[in-house]
Order: structure tokens, then C-alpha cells, then sequence
């Protein structure tokens, strides 16, 4: 009965669902890559000895491979969706500073991806390639430069929010139900701000723009990857 009760839950079907995807597989992976990231790090700080510092330095390595190889062929979905937001900004069917910002952002990401399958080979050790480093750090500039396209539309929607807000009567019934509205955008855009401040922090640092060690950037990465597992969790509800 117990048994039962456990298999049948709603939660256990709504998870089977979330890692159905991949997605959410994805996020999970992330999530303690990035956390192990932080936590050799850490260990280090602290005097923590090779052996106990070796299997989150493995962990690291060998789930960013996997995550790697699960890239692969995903440029073309942003190479689509980038066509899809340049069709729609030509139609002058939305803002179009925020179809530019998600022009350029799917640009970047179809960028980085095609760049980072570009090393794959050479990141499995099935043939190495003179190029893969430079070809990397060229993919990190892409995917900063999706990012910071997305940071400007997250940032100038939160703008857009505030001016919609400032129209609305909310002593009235409708002011009310989209004053609701309005804070259920601002939220979802905000923390879509703080995902994209922290994933800015992965190129940027690998690129040598800022200084940040791998304590800030390990922990950075996995605040954003427990944002898109909330994110994705919400989607497969």
C-alpha cells in the first residue's frame, strides 16, 4: 500500500516527466557540475587534500563532456528560432527592441553551439585539432554575446512593465487583474535577469574580461542551473 502510494504519486509522474526531457536531464547535469565547480574550489581554500578534492574535479570535467556532447546539433533549433524573431520583427508584430535583443541572442547561442560542437572531437580525445582552442574561446564570445542580447531585453521589459504599471487605475476591477498580471511578468523577468547575470559570468571569466575565480563562477553557474530546473519543473507541471 505504501508502496503504492509512493509510485502512484502525482509528484513521481510530474517527475518522470521533468527528466523525460532533455531539458531538464540537462539542468540536473549542470546543476552539480557547477557545484562541484565551487566545491573543489572550496576545498581547496580550506587545505583539502588531492584525494578528497579529486572526485569533485572528475565530477566537473566528465559532466561538462557529457553536457557537451548532448549540445551537439542543438545550434540549429537557435538558427531557427533566430529566423522566426527576424520574420517577426520585419512584420513589425512586437516591440522590436525586443525582437532585435532575441535576433541577436539566438545569433549568439546558435553561435556558441556551432563553435563548441566544433571541439568535440578533440574534447574526447578522438582527434585532436590545433584549432579547439581558439575555436572555444570564440564560442564563449558568442555566448556572452546572447547573453548580454538577452540581459538587454530582460532589462528594457522590466522598463515596459514599470510604464504599463504607472497607466493602471487599480481601484477598478481590471486595473486590479492586471496589476496581478504585471507582477507575475516582473517576476518571471527578473529572475530571467538573475540567470543571465550569472551565466555572463562563465564566458566572461574563461575569456579573461573579469577576474572572477572559480568559487564565484562554480557558484554563480549553479544558482542559474537551479533557476532553469525551477523553470523547466514549472514547464512539464
Amino acid at each position: 500500500m505504501v508502496a503504492d502510494a509512493v509510485i502512484y504519486h502525482p509528484t513521481v509522474a510530474h517527475y518522470l516527466k521533468f527528466v523525460s526531457t532533455t531539458v531538464g536531464r540537462d539542468k540536473l547535469l549542470r546543476t552539480v557540475q557547477y557545484f562541484s565547480r565551487f566545491y573543489a574550489w572550496y576545498l581547496l581554500r580550506t587545505n583539502g587534500t588531492k584525494g578528497e578534492v579529486a572526485p569533485f574535479e572528475a565530477l566537473k570535467k566528465q559532466l561538462g563532456l557529457a553536457r557537451k556532447l548532448l549540445r551537439v546539433g542543438k545550434n540549429v533549433e537557435h538558427v531557427k528560432a533566430a529566423a522566426t524573431a527576424a520574420d517577426s520583427a520585419r512584420a513589425a508584430v512586437a516591440d522590436p527592441v525586443l525582437q532585435y535583443a532575441a535576433v541577436g541572442r539566438q545569433l549568439g547561442y546558435a553561435g556558441y553551439l556551432t563553435l563548441d560542437a566544433a571541439t568535440v572531437l578533440d574534447a574526447l580525445g578522438v582527434r585532436a585539432w590545433s584549432g579547439a582552442k581558439r575555436a572555444q574561446r570564440e564560442a564563449y564570445r558568442f555566448w556572452a554575446a546572447g547573453i548580454l542580447c538577452s540581459v538587454v531585453a530582460q532589462a528594457y521589459t522590466l522598463y515596459r512593465l514599470r510604464e504599463r504599471e504607472a497607466r493602471v487605475d487599480k481601484k477598478e476591477g481590471e486595473g486590479v487583474v492586471e496589476s496581478k498580471r504585471i507582477a507575475l511578468e516582473r517576476a518571471a523577468s527578473r529572475l530571467q535577469l538573475l540567470s543571465d547575470l550569472c551565466d555572463l559570468t562563465v564566458p566572461t571569466s574563461a575569456l579573461g574580461w573579469v577576474g572572477f575565480d572559480d568559487g564565484f563562477v562554480g557558484l554563480a553557474g549553479t544558482v542559474s542551473s537551479l533557476i532553469g530546473v525551477y523553470t523547466q519543473w514549472k514547464k512539464t507541471a
